[in-house]
């Protein structure tokens, strides 16, 4: 599961990238992009800013009151049709635009952060689905499946890094064309171990 991921590259060179509207008019967004905090998206042409994670609605075993929501930043390929995915899936497709995506590696407690990334590649593709939420405004999550034979020992998921000439096909085709995109990356891939604890600012 990616919980963290960098996007080094300013709104205006992600929508060259993508043949994309900068939206945003080169509004700034921090390299290291955390659950809960925005990112940029490619959706529907533009360059956005979303919050990254559908919040999931909670309720207070101890009271039976709603509490703060949880923040769902993945969406497991096998589960897109679900009801909780489903419409998103359907009728919201997006590009998440990354530098690279990081996993946690090591014992519990100190782990540290490895960077995954395509060799010579100034952006990645990521699969992602969104929608409008109430409680954060525009929301995305990205779409993981199961490992390449690379990341197989570092995590059991990986998010659908995309091949550039797929990106249309993700958004803009049928539900069926999209889900058979939800495979493993087939290229090589750039492994990054790092001493850095995982859980640093």
């Amino acid at each position: 599961m990616c919980n963290l991921y960098k996007l080094s590259q300013a709104g205006a060179e992600v929508a060259q990238w993508f043949g994309a509207t900068d939206r945003m008019m080169g509004a700034n967004h921090a390299e290291l992009i955390f659950p809960g905090y925005t990112g940029l998206v490619v959706a529907q042409g533009e360059v956005r800013v979303m919050n990254w994670g559908f919040p999931l609605a909670q309720v207070s075993k101890r009271t039976g009151k709603a509490i703060k929501p949880k923040v769902v930043t993945n969406t497991r390929d096998d589960r897109l049709h679900s009801a909780f995915w489903r419409d998103s899936f359907l009728h919201r497709r997006c590009l998440i635009p990354a530098t690279a995506f990081a996993e946690a590696e090591g014992d519990y407690g100190s782990m540290t952060r490895t960077w995954l990334s395509v060799p010579g590649a100034d952006l990645l593709a990521i699969a992602g689905i969104w929608r409008e939420s109430d409680e954060w405004g525009p929301v995305y999550s990205m779409v993981t499946c199961a490992p390449c034979a690379q990341t197989a020992e570092i995590h059991d998921r990986m998010p659908v890094v995309l091949p550039p000439a797929t990106c249309s096909e993700w958004t803009n085709g049928t539900p069926e064309q999209a889900f058979a995109l939800c495979q493993p990356y087939s290229g090589v891939m750039s492994i990054e171990q790092t001493p850095v604890r995982w859980n640093a600012d």
